[in-house]
């Protein structure tokens, strides 16, 4: 029997926090998706906390804002949490003013500056990996060679491959494979569907888990990353899953709607 779409939406806008996807719930690469200018009025108006999570690690919350503002939205700074963020804020619990080898663009590496590290390429105490464009054979070796000399190997996600407006490429959990097969070390992944990224979030929202709502487009990182962190769950098929595919997954979302659309729909 197939799913249907499914909500109550006098509960889901009861949340006092919002925690939403980005790709696949508010745009599809430059293009803004239907209804995500009313959603985001509507967060603002009723004064909703919310979070942008991404698992990328490519861009800064600047950037992000910016892209955002080139699409017709205005959204500060302060409403980006990303999977750069959360691996700095990770390596930095566990060890404070360490170093790193980062494979990874500048948000990455940013996001480690700000949080007290140090970039190493001689004796680090991570090899860092996210996504890159710049990602070579030198690279490959080099980051080997660091984590057989002991440094631990750290992947800001797991995602095997992503969309881009070309059509599907490598993610950080392709780039990281040929360093942890070369060495035989398995590396620590940061982003969903590590529950260790929403408990940030929940924290930067400042909410109680039950006053929390995770909105995403994918079953096998946003929402099991809301089931295993017992937030409850928005999937919208306005992305990468069908009604079809939920069938798939041994575990279901709380709500299944359209797209964010139908927060404001009539």
């Amino acid at each position: 029997m197939a799913h249907k779409v499914s909500y109550d939406l006098e509960r889901m806008k009861a949340k006092k926090g919002f925690i939403c996807d980005m790709d696949g719930v508010i745009y599809h690469g430059n293009k803004l998706l239907p209804g995500v200018k009313e959603f985001v009025e509507w967060l603002t108006k009723e004064n909703k906390r919310f979070l942008f999570l991404t698992n990328s690690s490519e861009r800064s919350p600047r950037e992000l804002s910016q892209k955002l503002a080139r699409l017709g939205l205005s959204v500060s700074e302060d409403h980006f949490y990303t999977s750069a963020m959360a691996t700095a804020a990770f390596l930095a619990s566990q060890k404070p003013d360490g170093s790193a080898y980062v494979i990874g663009e500048p948000g990455l590496i940013n996001a480690l500056y700000d949080a007290g590290f140090s970039m190493n390429d001689i004796n680090p105490d991570y090899v860092v990996v996210g996504e890159t464009s710049s990602y070579n054979w030198e690279k490959i070796e080099k980051a080997t060679l660091l984590v057989n000399n002991g440094a631990k190997l750290i992947g800001a996600n797991p995602d095997l491959s992503a969309p881009s407006e070309r059509g599907i490429v490598p993610a950080t959990g392709s780039m990281i494979a040929p360093i942890a097969q070369a060495s035989g070390k398995r590396a620590y992944f940061v982003g969903k569907p590590n529950p260790l990224m929403m408990r940030h979030a929940i924290r930067l929202l400042q909410v109680n888990v039950d006053e929390a709502m995770i909105v995403g487009d994918r079953m096998d990182t946003d929402i099991i990353a809301g089931i295993e962190s017992e937030i409850d769950t928005t999937l919208v098929l306005s992305g990468v899953t069908t009604l079809e595919t939920v069938r798939e997954f041994p575990y279901r979302p709380t709500y299944i709607m359209n797209g964010v659309c139908d927060f404001t729909a009539e």
